[in-house]
């Protein structure tokens, strides 16, 4: 079977509807909810219809699409700006020290900041892999296709990015970080503020939640323990942020506790190291690959085998054919 991705359509809300409803919770990105996921499609239609390098509040649906069925299998989103129609909250986790001459003890206490800190960054969210199809590197496709994205519109991207994963979820979908910080301001449990924020964005937070810092001591055990911890499903998610030079700095996501990694754009692995060149022969020899073509729209990748000859590359017949290119056609590659 090959595979590609691209950019998603209209009709590939069910397809959208259905991963969501897999998510498991605090999955915000991709809500189990039509009208949501529409605005969202409607959102990535207007974003590729400006072929222009500003810089905007956009939003780009990308899509993992079986060629041979048709079938949507994972999907991953970019976003170019966050905070621009509603604020972008971060906890910050930082340390107050206080000496007692008298006691002669310092004291060091942990405590986390509500901070709009990462306000304009660019950000990739929303990935999900359908759970079927978790081998052959198709999540690394998912994952880096929106490298390759950024690569061929750099100029509509910021120049910080940043990955929030999920935190830890119980059994039963609650959160104990919600449980023991927000939850106590909002007389809603973590799902409710979940599916909240996933429809009508995080304005509720700025009108509810308290601005002075939390004492992180005072939080429950349970609370403490999941602090900056991805979902474990997520950590997998985390090895390859880290691996593209993503690093944890002490940001946190405001419900579930789970880190925010952030890089400079510029040094994201595979936006720095990605080669440009021009297919002068369709060969099935070549090293493993990831390759895009396309702009906007018409924006493909997909894994390959690519070899690097003297005038270009060559790409092997299956990858061309997910791509739709022949020699003498551009495309953008990086190793796998």
């Amino acid at each position: 079977m090959t595979f590609r991705i691209r950019v998603a359509r209209d009709e590939d809300l069910q397809h959208l509807y259905e991963m969501a409803k897999l998510t498991g919770g605090g999955f915000t990105n991709l809500p189990p909810d039509k009208p949501a996921l529409r605005a969202k499609l409607e959102r990535s239609h207007a974003a590729l219809a400006r072929d222009d390098h500003a810089q905007a509040d956009d939003l780009f649906v990308l899509i993992l699409e079986n060629i041979e069925t048709g079938d949507v299998r994972g999907t991953c989103q970019i976003f170019t700006r966050v905070g621009q129609q509603w604020p972008f909250y971060s906890y910050r986790i930082g340390t107050v020290t206080k000496h007692s001459q008298e006691l002669k003890r310092t004291f060091r206490a942990e405590i986390l900041s509500l901070v709009n800190d990462l306000e304009g960054c660019t950000e990739v969210g929303g990935l999900f892999l359908h759970p079927g199809e978790r081998a052959g590197g198709l999540g690394l496709l998912l994952a880096r296709s929106r490298y390759l994205f950024i690569a061929q519109h750099r100029a509509r991207f910021a120049d910080r990015i940043l990955a929030e994963l999920r935190g830890v979820i119980d059994e039963a979908g609650g959160s104990p970080f919600w449980d023991g910080v927000a939850g106590r301001f909002f007389g809603m449990n973590f799902q409710q503020a979940d599916e909240f924020n996933a429809t009508h964005g995080n304005q509720f937070i700025a009108d509810l939640m308290p601005k002075h810092p939390v004492y992180t001591a005072m939080l429950s055990e349970s609370a403490r323990s999941v602090i900056g911890l991805p979902h474990p499903s997520g950590r997998a998610a985390m090895r390859m942020l880290e691996n593209e030079g993503f690093a944890f700095e002490n940001y946190i996501d405001i419900f579930d506790g789970g880190p925010t990694m952030t890089a400079r754009t510029d040094q994201v692995k595979t936006i720095r190291d990605a080669r440009r060149a021009t297919i002068v022969a369709i060969d099935p020899a070549g090293e493993p690959a990831l390759a895009a073509t396309g702009r906007l729209a018409g924006f493909h990748a997909a894994l390959a085998q690519v070899r690097e000859v003297q005038d270009g590359v060559t790409i092997d017949p299956a990858a061309a054919e997910a791509l739709g290119v022949a020699p003498g056609d551009a495309i953008v590659w990086i190793e796998r």
